[in-house]
């Protein structure tokens, strides 16, 4: 019988192929966290990838509570409480009205679901840029353009398509004998959606907040217009941080903060990764 090998050309090409998709996303980190530990001195040597001679943590604290975001020089700290405050209720509104939207859609069958669905489904399409200014106009006529709640409504909007065609997709694999059975049993409407369906969907709940988040999170635009200079999330402080330069450009605060404003996403995929693939084979995207 023939020995396989391990070493066949289409084996060597995909591992040449990973490692080098993963340097491809590794390197800038690498060079990141290294510009981000150098004090200036070695940094203007010109070697961004050379190791530290002298570690030093000093652009983390000035990125944190000392880098200048315009006119206050307090660092990114007030914009990572902002964005907590605009990423939490931006994604627990959005997966629980999302939820309902799917549940509606796939069992109860309202009159028009099909056009609604369309619609919604038109709506994950359309370029957030040509929304932009008659969201400006409503917001502000309803007195909240520049509020938390402003910018948290505009993350709703924003979310729910997508948010309606994860869910929707996700209970159409479920059998519906068992919704027929809940109604024989007398539930209603919340009561299945809330006993039934709710305890059932935990791996697209998953999958639904981890999009969620991370899009809030590293959201930039919509933050900048609609949230408002007491509201301004991580990501409008880190441009500020960046374009705030009096004198010489201080490369290793500009690397610390851009690392800091990033911390939230790469935890959120490190830790709930595995979560994230068994939501998607769990019927994310059947349908």
């Amino acid at each position: 019988m023939k020995r396989r090998s391990y070493f066949n050309p289409a084996r060597i090409g995909i591992y040449a192929f990973l490692i080098t998709a993963a340097l491809f996303f590794l390197l800038p980190l690498y060079v990141m966290l290294v510009t981000s530990v150098k004090p200036m001195e070695e940094i203007r040597l010109g070697n961004i990838f050379a190791l530290p001679l002298q570690i030093t943590f000093e652009p983390w604290r000035s990125a944190w509570s000392g880098a200048c975001t315009g006119a206050l020089c307090e660092g990114i700290r007030g914009g990572f409480w902002n964005s907590v405050a605009i990423t939490v209720p931006s994604t627990i509104l959005p997966i629980l009205i999302g939820a309902i939207n799917g549940y509606a859609l796939s069992f109860w069958k309202p009159r028009g679901a099909s056009v609604l669905f369309a619609i919604l489904m038109i709506g994950a399409f359309i370029p957030l840029q040509v929304m932009i200014y008659p969201l400006v106009r409503v917001l502000a006529a309803f007195g909240v353009f520049g509020s938390l709640p402003g910018i948290v409504l505009v993350h709703m909007i924003f979310a729910m398509p997508v948010m309606t065609l994860l869910f929707r997709n996700y209970y159409a694999a479920v059998p519906h004998e068992l919704f027929q059975a809940a109604r024989i049993d007398g539930g209603g409407f919340f009561r299945i959606f809330a006993h039934v369906m709710l305890p059932m969907s935990l791996p697209i709940i998953v999958v639904a907040a981890i999009m969620q988040v991370t899009g809030v999170w590293n959201d930039y635009i919509l933050g900048l217009v609609f949230a408002g200079r007491d509201n301004a999330p991580m990501t409008v402080q880190l441009n500020n941080v960046i374009n705030t330069t009096t004198g010489t450009r201080l490369y290793n605060v500009n690397m610390a903060a851009t690392i800091l404003t990033s911390l939230v996403p790469l935890a959120i995929y490190f830790i709930s990764g595995r979560w994230f693939v068994r939501g998607i084979a769990a019927g994310a995207v059947k349908g």
